[in-house]
């Protein structure tokens, strides 16, 4: 399976819901992936830096799946495994899994064990988190009542397995508390991703805000002014901020267009020669492969299935199927689908130029110092999202930057 794919699926470990997601229950592991040069030790070093400028106590969390075992839990800063106890049909507090954070200007280091998960963090107060029946509650903050809807956080997703590390700075959700990720590789290189440019943070709320058509409502504040996030699209329209229809006139058109022409899909770089190919009928978007079968079909999306990469443009991890619904959900989001018929599209020239697209994941992508955002699910399709990996890792890294 390509590491691509896989690098997709780590970027949506455990997504948000209404009811609040449960850590393990959509996990992915990252991988295979290229040799490694050496065996990956059972936990490795990330430092943890604080150069955001505020002066809030900060607090980090490690949550995830113990790959090992596949039992769910959190790791102390020491990297030890603490599974988490049984829950019951009504979520009880978890315990306190918080390690204490850096002051501004510092840095602390902690160890990472062979988890596919989430490093959290907060400002000024710890997460509410509490365990039910099928795992660890988090944070769902397009819940007006989600405990934690006016505490300033954020998180990296990661999976550290025997074929590395992989780490991002993920806008899959929300866009929140600025912070960049990295990894040292054997030569002692390091590579980052996830940097907001100078002004980046202020320029992308400012320019979030200005954008018509109801993205403004996306922004949520603390009543004392504090900007807490801007929720992705998705969970916009499912809270009510963002009309629910705000896709619906580039859906229309595409689904006009390829009423009458074809859309041909090659969603494997490395294999040229495996080609689909879609056709409009009625409601039903049909694609056959090259001796004309019928391979897979999709219902015409809705707004929320093409934010979200799922429902109506779902993405089993399979190697028909998946591959085609992960190149419509960029080719949608980035609004190539009309511009183009010979998909995917990945030079970003072309990409968010539709006055109807996820203008989201184009604003969060503007404001990125290496250009690398995670602004929707497959934001990795011609690799654009904002993740590194290292086969052979020998140090991770999270640096928690300034609010401007």
């Amino acid at each position: 399976m390509p590491a691509r794919r896989r690098r997709a699926r780590v970027a949506r470990l455990v997504p948000l819901t209404a009811a609040a997601a449960l850590i393990g229950t959509a996990v992915t592991l990252a991988g295979p992936s290229e040799p490694v040069e050496a065996a990956v030790p059972a936990t490795i070093p990330l430092t943890f830096t604080n150069n955001s400028g505020r002066g809030d106590q900060v607090y980090v969390y490690n949550l995830g799946t113990e790959l090992s075992t596949g039992r769910q839990g959190w790791a102390d800063a020491n990297g030890t495994f603490h599974p988490w106890p049984a829950g019951g049909p009504v979520p009880v507090p978890a315990p306190d899994a918080a390690i204490t954070g850096p002051a501004n200007g510092r840095s602390m280091t902690i160890r990472l064990p062979k988890f596919s998960g989430r490093i959290y963090f907060s400002y000024g107060q710890k997460l509410v988190f509490k365990v039910a029946t099928g795992g660890l509650v988090q944070p769902a903050v397009q819940n007006p009542s989600d405990p934690n809807r006016d505490i300033l956080f954020n998180w990296s997703e990661y999976t550290l397995n025997d074929s590395g590390l992989w780490i991002n700075s993920t806008q899959v959700d929300m866009v929140s508390a600025p912070y960049a990720v990295g990894v040292k590789r054997p030569d002692g290189t390091v590579a980052n991703t996830g940097r907001l440019k100078p002004g980046g943070y202020r320029g992308f709320f400012d320019a979030l805000r200005g954008q018509p058509g109801g993205w403004a409502n996306l922004v949520q504040t603390r009543p004392d002014g504090t900007v807490l996030r801007a929720l992705a699209p998705g969970h916009g329209i499912e809270a009510g901020a963002l009309p629910s229809g705000v896709m619906s006139d580039y859906i229309n058109r595409v689904w006009s267009k390829y009423a009458t022409s074809t859309l041909t899909v090659t969603p494997f770089a490395n294999q040229p020669s495996v080609k689909y190919y879609g056709r409009v009928s009625g409601n039903v978007m049909n694609f056959t492969n090259s001796s004309g079968a019928v391979v897979t079909s999709f219902q015409k999306p809705d707004s929320d299935s093409v934010f979200g990469c799922y429902k109506h443009l779902d993405a089993p991890n399979d190697q028909v199927r998946g591959p085609i619904s992960r190149t419509l959900c960029a080719g949608y989001n980035r609004s190539t689908l009309l511009t183009n018929p010979n998909q995917p599209d990945t030079g970003p020239a072309g990409f968010y130029q539709d006055a109807v697209t996820n203008h989201y994941s184009r604003k969060i992508h503007a404001q990125m110092a290496d250009g690398k955002a995670y602004g929707f699910a497959f934001d990795d399709v011609g690799a654009h999202e904002s993740l590194v990996h290292d086969g052979s890792p020998q140090q991770a890294y999270v640096t928690l930057d300034p609010f401007n």
